[in-house]
């Protein structure tokens, strides 16, 4: 059965004048065998009946499968980072390689998509019988990622839910998230990110940290906390009794995070601590 939305390997059964049919090794001669069009502009030149061509399936501007022998960006059941080109009434269209754009419905988005962007999407078979992408990729995304506690990943994030916190797509196709604790800052739906897995549940899933070790992040937040010293004359209005939505939005960590960076910081004697915030000496 020729599949729609897969590469697959067809066969030239017989030539027409815009093309060539292409069918299954075991129709080949068959008049009642399935057969779908090549157009000649992508014909092989010295192609030959009998022949096996690398084609993808899917379909035509009216709705008619044809193959053809370019490769889109992403196939039936995998994903994919594609860039919007233009929005719509009816949905997003992405680019994803082929002479034909392809759908993303409004019904299929988790957010709404701008020109430019990129998101990630899994493509598949609409009740039409038509190929679509879907921002809705939990479903398409593995469990048996060959991570280890601590490793740095890349990712890109597909969905936010306010009480657990940000699901990330590591390296495009594992399912990770970030917790609301380890989320130190917004983030926002087909960003890309680096995250530290924190560890991994029973189930496969990646539990992850835009943050690095302990040890690690307290020299790191140190230096942000001077950083922003250096660029405020010296001072910031922010001590250990400042609200921990403040210091999140300042800087980027915790309150927990804060109050230790800025002991270090006492305890160095590089900065002074007062009612009123801290101060470089």
């Amino acid at each position: 059965m020729i599949e729609l939305g897969r590469k697959q390997i067809l066969y030239i059964d017989h030539r027409a004048d815009f093309g060539v049919y292409l069918c299954e090794a075991k129709d080949l001669g068959r008049r009642d065998g399935e057969c779908i069009l090549l157009p000649r502009k992508q014909v092989p030149s010295e192609a030959k009946k009998g022949d096996p061509i690398e084609v993808f399936v899917y379909k035509d501007s009216q709705d008619r499968p044809i193959a053809t022998t370019n490769m889109p960006k992403v196939t039936l059941g995998e994903l994919a980072v594609l860039e919007v080109l233009d929005v719509t009434k009816i949905g997003a269209f992405l680019d994803w390689g082929l002479e034909k754009d392809l759908l993303l419905p409004f019904s299929e988005q988790v957010v709404k998509v701008k020109k430019g962007e990129k998101y990630l999407v899994g493509l598949y078979v609409d009740k039409s019988e038509r190929l679509c992408a879907t921002m809705k990729v939990y479903d398409f995304l593995r469990t048996d990622g060959p991570y280890k506690v601590n490793d740095t990943v890349q990712g890109i994030v597909f969905g936010k839910n306010p009480e657990y916190g940000v699901f990330v797509a590591v390296d495009y196709l594992y399912n990770g998230m970030i917790s609301k604790k380890e989320a130190v800052r917004e983030l926002r739906i087909g960003e890309e990110i680096e995250a530290r897995v924190l560890n991994i549940r029973e189930d496969g899933k990646l539990n992850l940290s835009l943050r690095e070790k302990g040890y690690i992040q307290m020299d790191i937040d140190s230096a942000r906390i001077m950083d922003k010293l250096s660029e405020n004359e010296g001072f910031l209005p922010y001590h250990d009794k400042s609200a921990p939505e403040d210091i999140r939005r300042e800087f980027g960590m915790s309150k927990n995070e804060f109050k230790r960076a800025i002991g270090r910081l006492y305890k160095n004697r590089q900065i002074k601590i007062s009612d009123k915030g801290i101060e470089l000496i």
